[in-house]
């Protein structure tokens, strides 16, 4: 089912999900974390993942707490040579976050798709982040990899937390994938109820 509304209207009204983009007119259909990181907390840094965090000494706060609109910078680990940033929508506890990113699960086979609220653990021994699990749509539940994180950096001021557009309207196929919070019966429903209240 193929859904026309703007990007930003659907980030607000989908409480979990993963996020194929598709635009006709540029045929976009692959986001990478950089940028998708970069719009949802607005810290402007450019460039590999990997050089987030060096980038932004002296540049931006960096720190080992969690914070609502931080980016968590991850160090390259196996497979993940460019290392990995991810937008913080929500501080559940000092060990639990959510947050928005793309490019990481594979969703019936594809990556490069945005997935929002998703859950990530803190398992460092001293509490400090410096060693997280991140879930994983293909098997519904937090990954086993143990993923080496540098910190958060936080942004100026207060993030937009808004999903980068690629026009006024984009056509948006919402993918029903488990999630850590909310499970993926109804959400079609739900967005329907949302966007015909937004509409009054």
């Amino acid at each position: 089912m193929r859904v026309a509304i703007p990007l930003i209207l659907l980030s607000l009204s989908m409480p979990v999900s993963a996020l194929p983009v598709s635009n006709s007119s540029s045929s976009i259909r692959h986001w990478e974390c950089v940028p998708i990181a970069r719009s949802l907390s607005g810290i402007q840094i450019r460039g590999d993942a990997h050089t987030w965090w060096g980038q932004a000494d002296g540049r931006y706060r960096r720190g080992n707490e969690p914070k609502r609109g931080a980016v968590l910078a991850f160090k390259p680990y196996g497979n993940m040579a460019l290392g990995h940033v991810a937008a913080v929508s929500k501080v559940i506890d000092d060990r639990t976050i959510l947050v928005t990113h793309s490019n990481w699960s594979r969703i019936n086979g594809v990556r490069g798709q945005i997935e929002r609220d998703v859950r990530v653990i803190d398992v460092s021994d001293e509490g400090d982040w410096s060693r997280v699990r991140v879930w994983y749509a293909p098997i519904a539940d937090l990954g086993t990899t143990e993923w080496p994180v540098h910190g958060f950096i936080y942004p100026d001021g207060k993030a937009p937390m808004l999903l980068p557009m690629g026009g006024t309207e984009a056509a948006v196929k919402v993918v029903q994938v488990a999630a850590p919070a909310v499970g993926p019966t109804g959400r079609l429903d739900y967005l329907r109820r949302t966007l015909s209240k937004l509409k009054k």
